[in-house]
C-alpha cells in the first residue's frame, strides 16, 4: 500500500500511518526500532533496499531523508514537504516513509523527524553518503543512540577516516568496520588455538580501503606489536600475515570470497570469507545499539599514530625486511619507528570480534 502525499506536514504523515495501518490490519507495536536514513536522490534507491533486506532481521519504521536543492533562487526560499508512505507488502516487514525536502525546510530536517518517531524506540541514522564532519554534533544524528557512516563512500577514504578518529563520540560507528568483523574473527579464533607470542603483523589490502588501515589498527591496538601495511590490487582486504615464536600464521584471500588459513603446524584450511553487501552490515550494525568500545580503541591507536607523525615529520622510517609499526590512515609513505615486542604476548582474549 503505498500514501503519496504532496506539500505535507509531519501531523498529516502520521495520519495517513494510521489510516494505512487499519486498512491493511497491520499494528505497529511489532517494530523494534527506527531507522532514518540520509542520503541524496542518486543513492536513495540502493539505501532503501538495503534497509529493506534489513528489516526482515530488524522490523523498524525506515524514515528516508532525500534533501532536494534546487538550482532556482526562487524555489530556495520555498519551503515545501513531499511523502510516500508504504505499509503492508510494498514496506516489507515495517513501515517506510520517504520524505523529500525543499527549501528552507531543508536545513531543519530534524523538526520533520522527530514527529514520525517510535515512542519508547532507539534510533539510528544512516548516512549511506556525504556523512557529517561530526554525526553526533548534528541535528539529526542527536536524534540518535547509534550514528552509521560509511567512510569508503567518501572520495578520500583514509582521510575521512581520520576525521572520523578525531570527532569519535559513544554511539558512532562505520560499515569500514563492520566489513572486517569476519576477519577479526578468523583471526582470534587462529591465535585460541596456539600458545604463541606474535613478534610481528603484516596487514596487505587496497592501498585506500578504510577498512585496511582499521584492521590494522586494532591488530596493533590489541597485540601491542609492530603492524606493516602493505598495498595489493584488492579486491578489499587480501592477506594478513602474523609472525609467531611458534611459527607464521596466515588468513590469505586474493579472490574476495574464499580464504585459507594456514597455521604452523596444523593443515591448511579453506574458510568461508566473502565480501558482504551493505543489508548484511546494516543488519548487523543493529544488533547491537550500545556503543562500540572496540572500534573506539582502535580508532583512538590511529589517532596517536597521526600525532606521532606530526612530531616525527622526517624522521627514518623501517629498513628493508624490518617489521614497520602501523602507519597514519593519512597515508603510508612515513613510517613510525618500531616497538620492541620480543616479549609481549599476544592477549588472545582481548582481540575477540565483536
Amino acid at each position: 500500500m503505498k500514501i503519496d502525499l504532496t506539500d505535507t506536514t509531519a501531523s498529516k504523515i502520521n495520519k495517513a500511518l494510521v489510516q494505512g495501518r487499519r486498512a491493511i490490519g497491520t499494528p505497529a507495536v511489532g517494530m523494534v526500532l527506527t531507522l532514518v536514513i540520509v542520503t541524496d536522490e542518486e543513492n536513495a534507491y540502493d539505501a532503501l533496499k538495503a534497509a529493506s533486506d534489513a528489516a526482515h532481521e530488524h522490523p523498524s519504521r525506515t524514515l528516508l531523508v532525500i534533501k532536494r536543492v534546487s538550482r532556482s533562487p526562487r524555489d530556495r526560499t520555498r519551503s515545501r514537504l513531499d511523502a510516500e508512505v508504504r505499509l503492508g507488502a510494498d514496506a516489507g516487514t515495517g513501515e517506510t516513509v520517504v520524505l523529500r525536502l525543499y527549501g528552507d525546510v531543508v536545513d531543519h530536517a530534524q523538526s520533520v523527524v522527530l514527529p514520525l518517531l517510535l515512542p519508547d524506540a532507539p534510533v539510528v541514522v544512516w548516512w549511506p553518503v556525504n556523512a557529517p564532519l561530526e554525526p553526533a554534533k548534528d541535528p539529526l544524528g542527536a536524534l540518535a543512540q547509534r550514528r552509521v557512516t560509511d567512510t569508503y563512500a567518501s572520495e578520500e577514504p583514509v582521510r575521512e577516516l581520520a576525521a572520523r578518529a578525531g570527532a569519535y563520540a559513544p554511539g558512532d560507528t562505520d560499515l569500514s568496520w563492520t566489513r572486517i568483523t569476519p576477519w577479526r574473527s578468523m583471526l582470534a579464533a587462529a591465535l585460541d588455538q596456539v600458545d604463541c607470542e606474535v613478534q610481528g603483523v603484516e596487514v596487505e589490502g587496497e592501498e585506500f580501503n578504510p577498512s585496511c588501515e582499521l584492521l590494522a589498527m586494532w591488530l596493533a591496538d590489541r597485540l601491542d606489536v609492530p603492524v606493516k601495511r602493505t598495498h595489493s590490487a584488492g579486491p578489499g582486504l587480501t592477506a594478513v600475515r602474523m609472525e609467531t615464536d611458534c611459527g607464521p600464521i596466515a588468513l590469505d584471500r586474493a579472490d574476495g570470497t574464499l580464504a585459507h588459513l594456514s597455521v604452523q603446524g596444523q593443515p591448511n584450511r579453506a574458510v568461508a570469507l566473502k565480501r558482504r553487501d551493505t543489508a548484511e552490515l546494516i543488519a548487523e550494525e543493529l544488533r547491537r545499539l550500545d556503543p562500540d568500545d572496540t572500534y573506539a580503541s582502535a580508532l583512538r591507536y590511529g589517532v596517536e599514530r597521526l600525532h606521532e607523525k606530526a612530531a616525527t615529520a622526517g624522521a627514518a622510517g623501517g629498513k628493508g625486511g624490518e617489521a614497520v609499526a602501523v602507519p597514519t590512515p593519512v597515508e603510508d609513505a612515513a613510517k613510525a619507528p618500531a616497538k620492541d615486542a620480543a616479549q609481549k604476548k599476544a592477549p588472545v582474549k582481548k582481540g575477540a570480534a565483536k
